[in-house]
């Protein structure tokens, strides 16, 4: 069995694949190999899974990127239709963080602050079309703000850029920030996710804290090419869930600030997907973003 990924190796959805990989080779006593497929913000990797023959023997490791894919048109074909939704690895939420210098300490005071000064204030994201750029607009279209959006190629510059204060604010993950919140290079005012995380455990969600049902994370997951059997799909989705929520592996994900996502059937992650899906559909349209 192969899971191609669509990244080279070494980044968060190659490290979460390979982990998942483990669980399968364990279970089974042979080979579950990675193969990394960069290209085409993933699109290169999806091709060859869309149209791997559907044996149960080629996955896709994606993360909410396949989502982003569809929904911005990135692939010539419905990823609703192309893919079947297995199981989910981990998921992890981001931390809205800000220059300290930003007279703002909760997201009520950032909102109010960016109605008084529409267009003036700046976030960065990971880039065009990316989780952190759609979940901003998101943001922005909930919360009723105007804010200027700089695109980054990658996460870790738009915090380099907020902590020296080129841009005023950013989405990001624990680890990339954590270290820079707590020595007070930057303020960490909300956790992105609907419950509040395990690394910052006092730090309000964007949800309570003043945007109500704001969530926004970036989880991995496999997924087989339509028509695969649903015997191996179970299969896989049993193996790997109980392996990623077993003690062991809940504690290593943890230090990253990690979660396992708790077992849930492929139709219940299905639906989940589609409800995602149609959600993110909304927000492209509502704020019109296009990728040339």
């Amino acid at each position: 069995m192969r899971i191609v990924v669509g990244i080279a190796p070494g980044g968060g959805l190659d490290t979460m694949c390979r982990l998942g990989a483990q669980k399968l080779s364990e279970r089974w006593g042979r080979s579950v190999i990675v193969d990394n497929r960069p290209g085409g913000g993933t699109v290169v990797g999806m091709d060859l899974v869309a149209h791997a023959q559907p044996d149960g023997y080629t996955l896709l490791g994606a993360s909410n990127t396949l989502m982003l894919n569809g929904a911005l048109k990135r692939a010539p074909y419905d990823v609703r239709r192309a893919f079947i939704p297995i199981v989910q690895l981990t998921t992890q939420p981001y931390v809205l963080v800000v220059n300290p210098s930003l007279p703002v300490t909760s997201v009520k005071e950032l909102i109010a602050l960016a109605k008084s000064r529409p267009g003036a204030l700046s976030y960065g994201s990971q880039g065009l079309g990316t989780t952190g750029h759609v979940g901003w607009e998101r943001f922005k279209l909930t919360a009723g703000v105007d804010i200027l959006h700089v695109p980054y190629k990658g996460a870790a510059p738009a915090v380099i850029d907020t902590v020296s204060g080129q841009i005023q604010m950013t989405f990001s993950n624990t680890v990339t920030s954590g270290a820079h919140i707590k020595s007070g290079r930057l303020r960490g005012l909300a956790i992105t996710s609907l419950q509040r995380g395990k690394v910052f455990p006092d730090m309000p969600t964007v949800s309570e804290a003043g945007v109500p049902g704001f969530e926004l994370s970036n989880s991995y997951a496999f997924f087989a090419p339509a028509g695969a059997p649903q015997g191996i799909i179970r299969e896989i989705n049993g193996i790997v869930s109980q392996g990623m929520n077993s003690p062991a592996t809940v504690k290593l994900l943890a230090a990253d600030g990690s979660e396992a996502l708790p077992p849930a059937t492929p139709e219940a992650f299905k639906a989940q997907f589609d409800r995602e899906y149609g959600e993110l559909e909304k927000t492209v349209r509502a704020a019109n973003i296009r990728i040339n």
